[in-house]
């Protein structure tokens, strides 16, 4: 069975976010869903997959609640089930800043299309600026982009300060990978006083579905927060997988080095794992192998990052 994967957002005032929790819970399980839905009193976020069938029923009754009608949803398929179990969590923030009022369901920057987008970075003038943390940008970016090279988003407030506060009036255009740190970002950026912020419509998920390969402007493959871990041009899957031990996206070239211990660590943290972390990560790489043999599932490692 291929899984239909649903990635999707909206910032809106949901004051009642602690009683939603029990009741999509319960209808993702009855549904047999499948992966991470965040609320928070800002909105909610998420990414979801499941049959055709099921993920139409979900977003059908998601959308009876006139607070989330136009919400932002971004398809693509996964040849194999992208998570191991339905997580609904309350959170502070639906994407965390950790900036306090910031009101992206209020004000955002000018949204931009795929075809707009191209010709929008094309300008040298236009500062591109990938939004996200340093173990995506290493597997794909836009040509020419500014990398802040943060390890969490939180992190970006302050590159914005140090780095681009000095010239509010310049044009900046940013992305992500479906867009809701643009939104949330842009926001705080507007109300800082910078003038001319243009996002990606849709993140590099939607420029990806719409953009022909051969006029795109994208270098290389995006990162997603699921076991498939990269995708490329009309959302296809990368062959990207996992490093257990630090987290990072790992290419086909990076398996085969020597440093490479399937399971356990990569060429970027063999020297820094512990003795302890390493023998649990070897442990787990056993079981996971045994269940498989067996035809038995095995939860695996959260690859989640904040």
């Amino acid at each position: 069975m291929h899984y239909k994967v649903a990635a999707f957002y909206k910032f809106v005032r949901l004051d009642d976010f602690r009683k939603m929790r029990r009741s999509l819970l319960e209808i993702c399980q009855k549904l047999e869903l499948v992966g991470t839905i965040l609320l928070a009193k800002e909105g909610i976020n998420g990414t979801i997959a499941g049959s055709p069938d099921d993920i139409d029923k979900i977003f059908a009754d998601l959308k009876k609640d006139p607070r989330l009608e136009n919400l932002q949803v971004k398809y693509s398929e996964a040849k194999e089930k992208p998570f191991h179990r339905i997580k609904v969590s309350q959170k502070k923030e639906i994407i965390t800043m950790g900036v306090a009022g910031v009101n992206p369901a209020k004000k955002t920057g000018q949204h931009v299309s795929a075809k707009e987008w191209n010709q929008l970075i094309a300008d040298p003038d236009v500062v591109v600026l990938d939004t996200r943390n340093s173990y995506e940008t290493a597997i794909g970016t836009f040509e020419n982009a500014v990398d802040p090279q943060t390890e969490s988003f939180s992190q970006i407030v302050e590159y914005v300060d140090k780095n681009l506060a000095h010239d509010k009036e310049r044009k900046i255009a940013m992305f992500c990978t479906g867009g809701i740190r643009c939104e949330k970002l842009s926001a705080h950026m507007l109300e800082e006083g910078f003038e001319q912020i243009y996002q990606l419509n849709g993140g590099i998920l939607k420029y990806l579905e719409e953009m022909p390969e051969e006029k795109s402007q994208w270098k290389g493959d995006c990162f997603v927060f699921d076991h498939r871990v990269s995708i490329g041009h009309e959302l296809k899957e990368g062959d990207h997988t996992m490093c257990h031990g630090c987290g990072y996206p790992l290419t086909s070239e990076d398996r085969r080095s020597a440093e490479y211990e399937m399971g356990v660590s990569c060429a970027k943290c063999v020297d820094s794992l512990s003795k302890e972390k390493r023998n649990g990560l070897r442990e787990r790489q056993k079981q996971m192998e045994l269940a498989k043999t067996n035809n038995n599932k095995h939860l695996g490692q959260k690859i989640y990052k904040d």
